[in-house]
């Protein structure tokens, strides 16, 4: 089958290759001409483990090529998947003008029928939207159907993700579409993927109530990690008990300085908006989102008690990803953290496995180092903000000889504590026992 993907982020690229991979012949497109040469020459414009690979396997084989034509590609291919940008607005709405643009060009260009298919998240309404604005604007009497398939995938494990999800969603009314897309997700029945077919709606709802289920999780197990700081009872213990209740699991149950990235942040403002907008307060979703803000000011907290009473201050941050195995800046904890200590003189050196000076989103005023010991080198405070692997076995005898004062901050709960303080540290983390 021909498809066409709009739009080569991380939804996009991770898309049209693995669909290239089942098979198809795949076009990829954006607006974004310099990313399209980068991406026709191997270079895979974000981090994601795997991708790399994927991509030079399929465009190898020609079954997934770039272009920055939508016209021509819309021309070409038979099913349109729509993976652009929905930021966020300054009232928390989301951002469909890339959407709606995307569709203005595809229906100009439609000469027979088309499937658009929506993977980007949306407000639940845009599906039927976005049906009567290619009736409007398409130039030819074509037939067309629009579906709604939203994407669960996870930065840092994508590529494995679109190849074993949990489930498929198929949201449409139309009959046609509804065949197209359940032919073109076939290769992973052979894996006994769970596939649910319902409409417009519920499939667009569906997924804002995955995302916001989750930081909800987040958001309540930090509560209770800062519960558990002021009583000195121990989170972890709490967590694992929870998570054994077959009700409830252990996944997302990791307390933290809150969550971040391209998704739940916007999702659960998006949701609280388009809700209030159909008359309904969303309380739960709500009181996640203001616990995740509160949380960032108790991870600086716990950074400005470490550097209580002391001169000349530094510290040492590192992980700045929001999530380890990625470069995603977006919304990332890092950030607030870095902004605040700076507002009260504090120095700051970083290091991130995957983030240098030059990624989009990368924070400015601080000095970027080459390795961790190299950001702890003279440091008063050493704080653990992205739990990437190669931060769980540093050498803290080693750390502790190049920093200036001996304090570590554990936003992630990586070290044991007794064994850190055994080395002459000062330790803190995140809802554990003093």
């Amino acid at each position: 089958m021909r498809l066409v993907v709009v739009g080569t982020g991380f939804v996009g690229l991770v898309t049209g290759a693995g669909f290239a991979d089942f098979g198809n012949d795949v076009l990829c497109v954006d607006v974004d001409g310099e990313k399209i040469a980068r991406l026709g020459n191997g270079e895979i414009p974000f981090y994601e483990p795997g991708l790399q690979h994927l991509v030079a396997r399929n465009v190898r084989e020609r079954r997934l090529r770039f272009s920055t034509s939508l016209a021509e590609a819309t021309a070409w291919g038979e099913v349109i998947f729509l993976c652009v940008g929905t930021p966020s607005r300054a009232n928390g709405s989301a951002d469909l003008r890339q959407v709606f643009a995307a569709a203005k060009t595809i229906a100009g260009a439609m000469t027979s029928y088309r499937l658009v298919v929506q993977k980007s998240t949306v407000p639940v309404g845009t599906g039927e939207r976005l049906h009567a604005f290619l009736t409007k604007h398409a130039k030819r009497r074509v037939r067309f159907d629009v579906a709604s398939n939203p994407e669960f995938l996870r930065e840092g494990s994508a590529v494995d993700n679109f190849m074993r999800p949990d489930r498929i969603i198929i949201g449409t009314d139309a009959p046609k579409a509804r065949t197209i897309l359940r032919d073109l997700y076939r290769p992973l029945y052979l894996i006994e993927t769970p596939a649910l077919v319902t409409d417009l709606r519920t499939a667009e709802l569906i997924k804002y109530a995955s995302n916001a289920f989750l930081a909800t999780k987040i958001s309540y197990i930090n509560e209770m990690a800062n519960l558990a700081d002021a009583l000195g009872a121990n989170v972890h213990h709490v967590a694992k008990a929870m998570g054994l209740d077959g009700r409830i699991g252990p996944k997302f149950l990791h307390p933290g300085p809150g969550y971040g990235g391209s998704c739940l942040p916007k999702d659960t403002k998006a949701l609280r908006h388009f809700a209030r907008a159909a008359g309904v307060r969303m309380r739960v979703v709500g009181g996640a989102i203001e616990a995740n803000e509160a949380q960032g000011r108790v991870a600086v907290d716990k950074i400005r008690g470490a550097l209580s009473g002391r001169g000349a201050r530094t510290v040492a941050i590192l992980g700045l990803s929001f999530k380890p195995n990625t470069d995603d800046m977006r919304d990332a904890p890092s950030l607030g953290i870095i902004r605040a200590l700076r507002r009260h003189g504090v120095s700051i050196r970083v290091y991130d496995p995957a983030v240098r000076d030059t990624t989009p989103g990368a924070p400015k005023g601080v000095v970027f180092a080459a390795n961790a010991y190299e950001a702890a080198r003279g440091a008063d405070v050493l704080v653990i903000v992205t739990e990437w692997n190669e931060f769980r076995r540093l050498d803290l005898a080693r750390v502790r000889r190049l920093m200036r004062r001996r304090a570590i901050v554990d936003l992630r709960n990586v070290y044991d504590p007794p064994a850190v303080r055994r080395l002459g540290f000062a330790y803190t983390s995140v809802g554990r026992p003093a």
